[in-house]
């Protein structure tokens, strides 16, 4: 519970890692776990200490929505930013170069933003939001249309990714980083919880190898936690999985270590933003033409 002073509040919700309580928790039905109450890699809240997120929203008054992350915050204005996913990774992008390590870097090129688009609007409702609406219909006739439409979508993308290195052409963007998110679950969790067992990654050699490539890219695997991803969906839904019991799964994220073989489909150059001179553009493109030379040559 979020509010647990209040015996007449029944929300539950996000909470923050408590390092110093020792408790250990079980779902909001009573069951399962136990859960500690903090992993070794995950902090307190460093602004407010807050005990749980819908305490972060409370503190800027905003409580008229969910409660949700991820969350942008601005602390030197005290107030949340966006709890949009597709806007977060926009405002990342283009908006924080001056503190970017890799700042000339652009996920969303101009040329080709129409073609992203063009995905992102298929992609989004059948395939990343799909699984939710496969896992929480209330009715047969929901999942049927639902579980029709997605496998339809994963067999487009799997088409798609085929013929060409990334979703929207040749470059990595940030239609591949949305697509991937819901890959990396797509086994281990949706199979399983969402009853999306239709279709496997593991079972589709190209969109395994898609997965590898970008698992694969540096700082990638470093933000996947794959025993916290099934924790959290496994053991938040007590209506679907009463006793929280995780399912051992079949390593999905063993599989993506192993080498990919997408170097062939494009050179999948990382794009210069616009303030960059030409000379520059010219010397990054030949420097991913020699990368991809010598991982050509080293396969």
């Amino acid at each position: 519970k979020t509010n647990p002073d209040d015996p007449n509040d029944h929300h539950n919700g996000w909470v923050f890692a408590n390092k110093t309580s020792g408790k250990v928790l079980k779902n909001t039905a009573g069951f399962g776990g136990p859960f500690p109450a903090s992993y070794p890699q995950n902090d307190e809240d460093p602004i407010y200490n807050a005990k749980s997120v819908r305490e972060v929203y409370e503190k800027v008054n905003d409580k008229d929505g969910k409660y949700t992350v991820p969350i942008l915050f601005d602390k030197k204005s005290q107030t949340i930013v966006s709890n949009e996913s597709s806007e977060i990774i926009q405002m990342l992008n283009s908006q924080f170069d001056e503190y970017a390590t890799s700042p000339d870097i652009d996920l969303e090129p101009e040329d080709l933003r129409d073609a992203m688009q063009s995905v992102d609007s298929w992609i989004y409702p059948n395939l990343n939001n799909g699984v939710y609406r496969c896992g929480f219909a209330k009715t047969q006739e929901a999942y049927n249309a639902a579980i029709d439409e997605l496998t339809a979508a994963f067999d487009r993308v799997e088409h798609i990714l085929s013929k060409q290195r990334f979703i929207a052409g040749d470059q990595f963007t940030l239609s591949d980083i949305r697509l991937f998110a819901t890959l990396l679950r797509f086994d281990e969790v949706y199979v399983v919880y969402f009853k999306t067992n239709t279709r496997s990654v593991a079972n589709s050699p190209v969109l395994l190898n898609y997965c590898r490539s970008i698992y694969q890219m540096p700082g990638v695997a470093d933000t996947v936690d794959m025993h916290q991803i099934k924790e959290h969906y496994f053991c938040s839904h007590p209506d679907l999985n009463k006793f929280s019991i995780v399912p051992r799964g079949p390593d999905f994220e063993g599989m993506l270590k192993e080498r990919h073989n997408r170097d062939g489909l494009g050179l999948g150059i990382k794009r210069l933003k616009s303030s960059v001179s030409d000379e520059e553009k010219e010397k990054s493109s030949l420097t991913s033409e020699c990368e991809d030379s010598v991982s050509s040559v080293e396969k």
